[in-house]
């Protein structure tokens, strides 16, 4: 005997809103087999208003309403259980964020919880990496958005460290990050992977996500340092034009996916990694991981 219960998640970033749908199939003496129903990704870009004025604008406010509007109407087509819906970075540093989460509970009772760097980080950790991670391997975790990028040390199977900087895509299109918080990050990473010889990235993001399905990789195998490099030069040889047309990539990931990529070719590089690993996981797949452990121990 099976039950299945529909959960979902509603990602605020700076570059995009996500909605994501799960359904998790519950059987008997076995642990939850956790499956993406749906996806819907809009580009509102927050960030851009936020990293450079400090609020969201009218334009984005009224896009924000419709969206949620829009999210809350799935989720009731999908007949959905519960869902928890989590901002990060540009809503918790714009002025006006706490306003706009108001105004879009008053207009579509969707509730927004604006939540820190390290929570962002510990719901990331809630996803399943313990099936890519060996007891045996050390990782540096990166998940890079639009705002910043969370960084978490797993050495044994244990978490050894995590932080969350201000170090996103859409802040460094912006030119919103000065050398010193470079140097802060490449000091962190160095020092909390000083004593450990052998160490892999895993990476998450939209933008690792579009890398890797383009490489054509098995899902499973890991992409090597020679060849991010080597895209990275590819994605600089060409126009922001041209990467939408001959990479076919969206006009909204054409920009962002260049500073990701040498977020994430810094972090191999202070951590002397030569593989990076991308499972198909973000702060979406937590957020119903964390919503599913909640309910169930309540229902318990």
């Amino acid at each position: 005997m099976i039950e299945q219960r529909k959960l979902a998640a509603i990602d605020i970033g700076s570059n995009a809103v996500r909605l994501l749908i799960m359904t998790v199939t519950e059987q008997e003496g076995k642990e939850p087999l956790f499956k993406k129903t749906s996806l819907v990704r809009v580009p509102i870009r927050l960030g851009a208003d936020v990293f450079i004025s400090k609020v969201i604008s009218e334009e984005n406010t009224t896009r924000m309403v419709d969206t949620m509007q829009a999210f809350k109407l799935l989720m009731k087509s999908h007949k959905i259980e519960a869902y928890q819906a989590c901002a990060t970075s540009a809503m918790r540093e714009a002025n006006n964020g706490q306003e706009i989460a108001n105004l879009i509970e008053k207009e579509t009772g969707v509730t927004i919880q604006i939540i820190d760097g390290n929570h962002e980080a510990a719901i990331i950790a809630a996803t399943d990496l313990h099936a890519l991670i060996q007891q045996d391997k050390t990782y540096l975790y990166v998940d890079v958005g639009g705002g910043s990028t969370e960084f978490t040390l797993y050495s044994s199977g244990e978490t050894i460290a995590s932080r969350s900087f201000k170090l996103g895509t859409v802040r460094l299109l912006k030119n919103n990050v000065d050398d010193d918080l470079w140097e802060e990050v490449e000091s962190w990473i160095k020092k909390v992977t000083a004593n450990y010889s052998k160490i892999d990235l895993i990476g998450s993001g939209g933008n690792i996500n579009n890398i890797f399905k383009s490489s054509g990789k098995s899902v499973g195998k890991p992409l090597s340092y020679l060849y991010l490099s080597s895209y990275y030069q590819l994605l600089n040889s060409f126009t922001y034009e041209e990467r939408i047309t001959e990479l076919n990539l969206n006009a909204d990931r054409a920009d962002v996916i260049i500073p990701a990529t040498k977020i994430y070719l810094s972090a191999m590089k202070w951590t002397r990694a030569r593989r990076i690993y991308v499972p198909k996981i973000g702060l979406a797949d937590g957020i119903i991981k964390s919503l599913y452990q909640e309910r169930s121990a309540v229902n318990n």
